[in-house]
């Protein structure tokens, strides 16, 4: 009897150790032959400035730091595993809040939609979103003598945060 329950205390726990129970990347797209990526400069369909640069020093930041793979960032991809293409899509500005005293705006929104693809050396893909979307506000001034244009900040912390869903998303979701 002692030995049956062991058994199916052993089943139990063998049964559960594969139900979705993972360490970081475990469960990653990427198959583990993929040891180079390249990250070329994401591509930009908007008339944003300097936002693909932001992203694509972001992505490959998130990659270096949380990833095992050697990321590479300059030449088409040919020396690598795997090439992460991205391209900003959408680029909006919009006025958030309002200064009562003034009438004038006070914060803006931005807000980023970009196309994500992960492709394999031998054209597979490997992981794709077409609509990854990330929002970020941002202060403005009135005060011309001190004024610091804050979106170029704003768009720095979102490719930040976009970086790390991004490569999360990547490694940890499921298909």
């Amino acid at each position: 009897m002692i030995g049956t329950m062991r058994v199916l205390s052993l089943g139990l726990l063998l049964l559960l150790a594969g139900c979705g129970y993972h360490q970081v990347g475990a469960a990653s797209h990427i198959p583990a032959s993929v040891r180079t990526l390249a990250v070329p400069m994401f591509v930009s369909k908007v008339q944003g400035y300097n936002t693909e640069v932001a992203f694509t020093q972001a992505v490959v930041r998130e990659m270096n730091t949380r990833t095992r793979y050697r990321v590479v960032t300059c030449g088409d991809g040919s020396n690598a595993d795997a090439v992460l293409k991205g391209t900003i899509v959408t680029e909006t500005v919009a006025p958030l809040t309002y200064d009562s005293s003034s009438g004038q705006t006070s914060s803006y929104l931005v807000s980023v939609t970009a196309s994500v693809q992960l492709v394999g050396h031998d054209g597979t893909v490997l992981y794709s979103n077409d609509a990854f979307a990330w929002k970020e506000q941002y202060q403005s001034t009135q005060d011309l003598s001190g004024f610091v244009q804050e979106d170029g900040a704003a768009v720095r912390r979102m490719g930040r945060d976009f970086a790390e869903a991004l490569v999360s998303d990547m490694l940890e979701s499921f298909r």
